[in-house]
């Protein structure tokens, strides 16, 4: 049996998170082996990035993973949650390469192979930090299976995968155009580039046509790519320029005939209604470009500067070129005009530079026999996104699919698996490294230099964590997972091409539920980001207020799919919750002297027992079905507000004089059961909100087991469900409030005990309240209680409170000075009409409106609200006193 002296009196999150994280791993809690007596349930962790820190975008996705492993685990789940680490191909890299050019070390000066040594270096310097946050925030996963993507498992599954797809013909090398980073020197996807507003320019320019005095003009946002010009487009049905559709124009500066033609893509009203076509540098000219055999003339070089094609614009930046291009078009005469004009420009999500469509070889796979069954398992039920709204997203998105580059010109990453003969020219992919072509036999072998994009290993993490593509017994078991856990920001990127490659590997999907959340925006709403400098480090929180409470803060509030706000009163509370908890189950321990378990009949309950029980039930129940919808934010409130209000503030204080002076020791013997009993329950039903507080008071609590991770998850008991107690318990408690507001309102000492008149018409209602005095005594300190069917007559000088069920009546004579309270509402009337005098003054000042930050201003419409509502309080009171 546990006692309070076991817990000390201020509860040390530090002290207690170390120890309990420790004693659940060392004892084995967190490692499951397949049972196929038991249901199961698995979840693998979106990988982060190996070299990073945790943030609090991690921290939310992990507690809600975690909440959803420990419930899973009380419910009797074999339950794996499986952890690891992405290799982060680009953003890796570049730390590395930053870290050696403070040394003047280029990756060049190493060679590949040097260079990837240092990578492997870094990743086992810094690799474990994330890692060793994560257990600091309490999570449960199975650090025994923790993957990385460029593990020796992994590896082999990203092989067998490349080589499965290249043999079907679903993964091709061409030349194309992507997206190119000029600053992070290779392809990016599409969904890697961020696009945003900037104020702009259109830049109208004159194309002379051959044979003719007539001049073609065409409006462009970027005049430095006309130099790699092959025709000018306009619309088919266009009547302006039909007669010109075949002739040619000069493209000026580089003094080269290009055609004119018709191409229904052309917007008639935008610019001028013609287009130039430069199909090296723009997604949708490369297009028309293929529809009608125009050459493709690239003008830059990989570092975005105009190269040999460019004429006497090679070696310029970019931006340079565009000035000088301006300038020379201006001076012969052939710059029409120049307009404002705001559009949207692609930017690398990594590094923020202006991506360059570029004209390149690279590899890809063919989306669209991949998208197809993607889409049709979701439409068939057999994935399901929460919130449902994503469903449409990403059938959208997967209807519209571009085939897929999966090149990077990195060396950190998983090596292209295909090697070119020098001999012959033969093309080899294979699952293992070659000696020989297959071909000519010559040894004489170059292994592609490209690595494959890092979410190629990341689509495959729910099967080849698990083993694949060898027939592991995790695989059989663990496979398809239950759930996955994801923001909203990387449906794409990750959860769709997760889908597609597990339904082409496995023939099975990757997980039955996808359960998508929002981003954690400051407290102002705006995303966290550096530049704004308003980033919180989540391990600071945990250093100050526990990881228990960073938790639990994070999750209230949070709805599925919807982006939360993150503040540090939030904090505050929850730091404060907390400790309400310790000290009521502190409170509960020392009373729990003398403990022994016993049954305890429903004869010997009390109304308020009966309401904490009913109560505590409907609580689980409402707590499982928020859980089993996802609806962790729900499920968060429902726990806060019972444990707060009704446990700790309500049933905690009417038991106390059972505990101190009881009739016998068999009444103290049923409250100490109930104590113990309805603090157990409120444990295990926190637990995978709270982990560690709650292991840490239920090991000093009797009859418990080896963890309360490892104890069941509480179940509705319907035996123990009093409706009419419930309803009854509420009335009374609704009376003490009414009471207790009238004690706040008129200054009344809450150490003077007062006499309360209360009209039931209901009988039963009016028995329960007599039956029950007790209650009112001790929570509102009520001395006299008479409880009528009606009134006799007016009662003088007294105060009500009136609901649909009850009128409560409070006389005042003898209980205070009636004439110092009028004097006293009288003084605050004027100090309250002078705030609102200033406020409103303010208010109608323009000079205030015009200058003032909107939260100021803000701040005073408050005020005016506020001292309105404590005017018209005080008005009534002293309303009260005159018609006494």
């Amino acid at each position: 049996m546990g006692t309070a002296n076991n817990l000390p009196t201020v509860y040390s999150p530090d002290q207690v998170e170390r120890k309990w994280y420790h004693y659940w791993k060392d004892n084995g809690y967190f490692t499951p082996e397949p049972d196929y007596s038991k249901k199961m349930f698995s979840i693998v962790m979106p990988p982060p990035n190996v070299t990073g820190a945790l943030h609090l975008g991690h921290a939310l996705d992990n507690t809600i993973q975690d909440i959803l492993t420990r419930w899973h685990r009380m419910q009797g789940y074999n339950t794996l949650w499986l952890p690891g680490t992405d290799h982060a191909g680009i953003a890796t890299q570049a730390r590395v390469e930053e870290s050696l050019a403070q040394q003047g070390i280029s990756k060049h000066d190493l060679g590949r192979e040097q260079f990837l040594e240092k990578v492997w270096e870094w990743k086992h310097l810094y690799g474990n930090t994330i890692t060793d946050q994560l257990s600091l925030l309490g999570s449960s996963c199975d650090w025994s299976r923790e993957r990385f993507t460029m593990d020796e498992g992994c590896s082999k599954a990203v092989r067998e995968v490349f080589v499965n797809l290249y043999e079907k013909g679903l993964i091709y090398r061409g030349n194309y155009l992507v997206n190119w980073c000029p600053k992070c020197h290779t392809a990016i996807s599409d969904i890697e580039v961020e696009h945003e507003d900037h104020d702009g320019h259109l830049w109208h320019i004159k194309y002379p046509v051959i044979d003719s005095d007539e001049y073609l003009v065409v409006a462009t946002t970027r005049p430095e790519t006309m130099l790699g010009d092959t025709g000018v487009a306009v619309h088919p049905e266009d009547e302006r320029y039909s007669h010109l559709i075949g002739k040619k124009v000069i493209l000026p500066l580089m003094n080269r005939a290009i055609p004119i033609f018709a191409d229904s893509y052309v917007d008639q009203e935008f610019g001028t209604g013609a287009v130039k076509v430069t199909p090296a540098h723009d997604p949708n000219d490369f297009e028309m470009g293929l529809r009608h055999n125009l050459d493709q003339v690239v003008v830059m070089d990989n570092n975005g500067n105009m190269n040999e094609n460019a004429g006497l614009y090679q070696g310029l930046t970019r931006e340079e070129a565009r000035s000088r291009v301006v300038q020379d078009l201006e001076k012969q005469g052939l710059l029409l005009e120049i307009t404002d004009h705001r559009h949207a420009v692609g930017q690398c999500q990594r590094c923020a530079t202006i991506i360059e469509p570029m004209i390149s070889m690279q590899w890809f796979v063919k989306m669209k026999p991949l998208a197809e069954p993607a889409i049709q398992k979701v439409l068939d039920g057999e994935i399901r996104f929460v919130p449902e709204r994503f469903t449409r997203i990403y059938i959208n998105w997967m209807g519209n699919i571009r085939d897929w580059c999966i090149s990077r010109q990195l060396w950190w990453g998983h090596r292209i698996p295909v090697w070119y003969c020098q001999d012959c020219g033969e093309v080899i992919c294979s699952r293992t490294d070659p000696e020989k072509c297959s071909a000519c036999e010559s040894s004489s072998l170059i292994q592609d230099e490209d690595v494959l994009d890092t979410w190629f290993s990341s689509a495959l993490w729910p099967f080849s964590t698990l083993g694949w593509p060898d027939p592991t017994k995790d695989m059989e078991y663990y496979y398809p997972t239950s759930v996955l856990v994801t923001g909203r920001d990387i449906i794409f990127f990750w959860v769709a091409r997760m889908i597609f490659s597990g339904i082409e590997q496995t023939g099975r999907v990757p997980f039955y539920d996808v359960n998508i959340h929002g981003l954690i925006l400051d407290g102002q709403g705006r995303k966290m980001s550096k530049s704004l400098g308003n980033g919180i480090d989540p391990i600071e929180v945990i250093d100050k207020y526990g990881a228990d409470t960073l938790r639990f803060s994070m999750i209230t509030g949070v709805t599925p799919g919807n982006d939360v706000r993150f503040n540090w009163e939030k904090v505050e509370n929850t730091r404060n919750f907390a400790n309400k908890i310790w000290n009521a189950s502190r409170f509960a321990m020392m009373n729990l002297q003398g403990y022994q378990k016993i049954d305890v009949a429903d004869e010997e309950l009390q109304l308020v027992d009966c309401w904490i029980l009913a109560r505590l039930n409907l609580m689980v129940q409402e707590v499982t079905d928020h859980l089993r919808k996802y609806d962790l934010g729900e499920a968060a409130r429902e726990l806060y507000e019972f444990i707060r209000d009704e446990f700790c503030d309500w049933y905690i204080e009417i038991a106390k004089p059972r505990l101190f002076n009881p009739r016998d020791e068999r009444e103290k013997l049923v409250v100490q059961n109930l104590l113990n009993d309805v603090l157990q329950t409120i444990l295990r039903t926190l637990h995978p909100f709270m982990p560690f507080i709650t292991e840490e008071i239920y090991q000093n609590l009797p009859g418990h087991s080896q963890s309360i991770m490892m104890d069941t998850w509480p179940g509705m008991d319907e035996t123990k469900i009093w409706p009419e107690a419930v309803e009854n318990m509420k009335q009374i408690m609704n009376a003490i409030r009414s009471i207790r507001n009238i004690r706040a309102e008129f200054n009344i000492s809450p150490g003077s005990p007062i006499d309360v008149l209360m009209l039931i018409p209901d009988p039963g209602l009016r028995q329960v309240f007599m039956n029950n005095q007790s209650y009112l005594a001790q929570m509102a300190n009520v001395g006299k209680l008479d409880v009528v069917e009606q009134l006799d007559k007016k009662l003088e000088q007294a105060v009500s409170a009136v609901s649909s069920l009850m009128e409560i009546y409070v006389p005042l004579e003898g209980i205070i000075d009636i004439e110092k309270e009028i004097a006293r509402l009288n003084k605050e009337l004027k100090n309250v009409q002078s705030d609102l005098s200033k406020a409103e003054a303010k208010l109608q000042n323009e000079s205030f409106l015009s200058r003032a930050p909107e939260e100021v201003i803000a701040k005073e419409k408050f005020k005016v609200e506020e001292a309105k509502t404590k005017k018209e309080g005080i008005l009534q009171r002293l309303r009260i006193f005159s018609e006494q």
